[in-house]
């Protein structure tokens, strides 16, 4: 039995669940791996000078074992994810430390502590086989995934399932991760692929929709409401594009922080008004290393004002972290909400905090989504409110180099990763729908 039977079965319209569930299993397949013995590998190298071209393996890896309340599932297509980057580079540490603490928790949880780690934390795929305790999901089921893997066996995350102690990022503190041909999830994490996407462009969205949705729309997060001024920087990014979508399609007013015309133009097309090029206006929020210039967050406050009509900002979108946090708290508005849930700049954050207390502002931290919220972004991709911000595929063997065009911030949107799908375009079941949207879904893929 190989992986081309499971993509043939794939491929007929005549495949039924029970021909799925049929289906022998191979005993490996390919999947993207970083090596444990290799975690010094870029030892005194800058972060820049970090290349997950060299990190990232192309391997033949044994089937995992099914456990109870889990699935198989055959990956047609996966993202490449900042956690990916991370996890490549082995920063802000080595993801093994995860996979071994993991592996401590339980008889079951030893699968995963590997001397290899297959990484990847989207996909769109067709369930193969589901565990003991599995009722929501049966074998030929089209379905993504959301990332977040938790036990729930503590009272902490029956509110709120992030809150879970034992929540971990799929594919990033845990192994058999959806960069691969096939991945093992708990069936908690599968949720309906939208019909009108192709697989490529159903894995695109998964983790940044559901991490931007929470940390802005969410009352978890900022509880965006209709008319609020949302300050999104890189806003045409993984993230920024989903949370100026959830902006625009909210009722608020997106002021985009972008760094060049074509991504500017990216966000106007997406129907942001409000739009600042950073580095064509030349904004330097630190003046060395070790000293910020409030000058420019006032000239930055000054420009956000100029375009929303004199108002201050109620949400910022933030992320970027040490570069930008300083300016971030200084432009928002009395008792307004800062929402952080990632330092891709540098994670030791700076502000003057008499901007914070005396102005009632409040500093939120948002790290992806609970099971609710996955589902409720997820669905709006599914009804065709929110679109895919893709914007170009690789091949599973071209992963490193997807990984470092988004290491150096090279692209645009999302990008892709073709696993089992032999070519784009695959996997559209509602075409008419897709038709309606098909200048939207495009959007990131026509710049």
């Amino acid at each position: 039995m190989t992986v081309k039977d499971i993509l043939d079965a794939i491929q007929s319209p005549e495949s039924t669940s029970a021909d799925f569930a049929a289906l022998p299993l191979p005993e490996s397949y390919r999947a993207i791996t970083v090596h444990k013995d290799e975690t010094e590998m870029f030892a005194g190298l800058s972060t820049r000078d970090k290349d997950p071209r060299k990190s990232l393996h192309l391997d033949e890896v044994p089937l995992p074992e099914l456990g109870p309340g889990e699935a198989l599932v055959a990956v047609m297509a996966s993202s490449v994810n900042y956690n990916s980057v991370w996890t490549s580079i082995f920063e802000p540490l080595s993801t093994f430390g995860f996979l071994e603490r993991y592996g401590r928790t339980n008889e079951l949880a030893k699968r995963h502590d590997l001397p290899y780690h297959i990484i990847g934390s989207d996909l769109a795929g067709v369930v193969l086989r589901t565990g003991p305790g599995v009722n929501a999901w049966k074998p030929g089921d089209e379905v993504v995934a959301h990332c977040l893997s938790v036990e729930l066996e503590s009272s902490d995350g029956h509110n709120d399932t992030m809150l879970d102690p034992e929540q971990r990022i799929w594919g990033f503190e845990t192994n058999f991760g959806g960069l691969a041909e096939i991945a093992l999830v708990k069936s908690n994490q599968l949720m309906p692929k939208p019909d009108h996407l192709s697989w490529e462009e159903a894995a695109a969205p998964g983790l940044v929709n559901s991490t931007a949705y929470r940390q802005l729309v969410s009352r978890n997060g900022a509880g965006m409401k209709q008319g609020d001024n949302v300050l999104i920087w890189g806003a045409s990014g993984g993230l920024g594009s989903y949370a100026t979508q959830f902006a625009l399609a909210g009722g608020a007013n997106p002021i985009c922080v972008v760094s060049s015309p074509q991504k500017a133009e990216i966000c106007r097309s997406m129907g942001a008004e409000a739009i600042i090029d950073r580095n064509a206006e030349g904004y330097k929020f630190w003046k060395d290393e070790q000293t910020q210039d409030p000058k420019e967050w006032k000239r930055f406050g000054k420009r956000i004002r100029e375009l929303t009509g004199g108002e201050d900002i109620d949400i910022v979108f933030e992320h970027p972290g040490r570069e930008t946090f300083g300016a971030s708290v200084y432009v928002t508005r009395k008792g307004g909400t800062i929402t952080t849930c990632a330092s891709t700049s540098g994670y030791m954050h700076e502000y003057d905090n008499r901007y914070l207390w005396m102005s009632l502002k409040r500093i939120i931290g948002s790290h992806f989504a609970n099971y609710r919220e996955a589902w409720e972004a997820n669905r709006l991709i599914a009804k065709g409110k929110i679109h895919p911000t893709l914007s170009k595929v690789y091949s599973l063997e071209d992963t490193g180099q997807a990984a470092h065009d988004v290491h150096r911030n090279v692209h645009q949107g999302k990008v892709g990763v073709l696993c089992l799908a032999p070519e784009e375009g695959l996997g559209v079941r509602d075409h008419e729908m897709r038709a309606k949207h098909l200048d939207a879904i495009n959007r990131f893929r026509n710049i």
